[in-house]
């Protein structure tokens, strides 16, 4: 066995039911039901047209900087839905996608691919609906040598993804939810999301109460209010 150069089978994977469900809720709302404690960080950025959700189970890849070889093997195993997460130490210098791995995922069913590195061929991913996160842009290419592991547990800003967690991305970022709270965190994104739109229903309305702002100032000691 070498360690850092090896290939995992994924033993668990969310189910496509629970992906179709977590579409529809914003990731900010899930976000706020997770303790606002999990986030891929803000130099993850969406690549793609705007407004296209990403949610998939993740394949995931842990590669060194600048060398794209374990990506191109994560491509050919992955399967029709599936977000491939790679861990590449958030290395700007070379790219490691462009349009060419895009359309192998594309035909091959992917729901999409987050980068903790740098891409290329940037018009023509943004073109596309086909959903791309990454750190940033660059003409350099990759190498393709490794080493790397797939199907391994990574971690992006201190968010940890391991093989089958669900991914979320919006135009506000992504996140990971746990395999194992799936469900749990759904039902309570669910419930804020509906309290979301009562309130803005009661913005519209002219109705909206807020008397909660004052009286967290007074419990926090604010002079001068009236």
């Amino acid at each position: 066995m070498t360690i850092g150069f090896r290939i995992h089978r994924r033993t668990r994977e969310v189910d496509a039911a629970i992906v179709t469900r977590f579409r529809d809720l914003p990731v900010a709302n899930v976000s706020d039901v997770m303790s606002r404690m999990t986030a891929g960080g803000a130099r993850l950025r969406p690549m793609h047209t705007p407004g296209v959700v990403l949610a998939g189970p993740a394949l995931t890849v842990r590669t060194r900087p600048g060398d794209n070889l374990m990506i191109h093997k994560a491509i050919s195993l992955a399967q029709a839905g599936d977000v491939i997460v790679v861990d590449a130490g958030g290395d700007l210098t070379n790219a490691l996608i462009g349009e060419l791995m895009l359309a192998q995922m594309v035909r091959r069913g992917l729901a999409g691919i987050v980068i903790n590195g740098a891409i290329r061929d940037s018009a023509a991913i943004r073109a596309q609906d086909f959903p791309v996160f990454a750190a940033g842009v660059t003409h350099r290419g990759p190498y393709k040598d490794g080493p790397g592991e797939i199907n391994v547990p990574v971690a992006i800003d201190g968010m940890v993804i391991a093989p089958g967690d669900l991914v979320l991305g919006d135009d506000d970022g992504l996140l990971c939810v746990p395999f194992g709270e799936a469900e749990a965190i759904h039902a309570a994104a669910s419930a804020k999301h509906a309290a979301e739109e009562k309130q803005m229903a009661n913005i519209a309305a002219g109705t909206h109460d807020a008397s909660w702002v004052d009286a967290s100032l007074r419990k926090l000691g604010c002079e001068g209010l009236e």
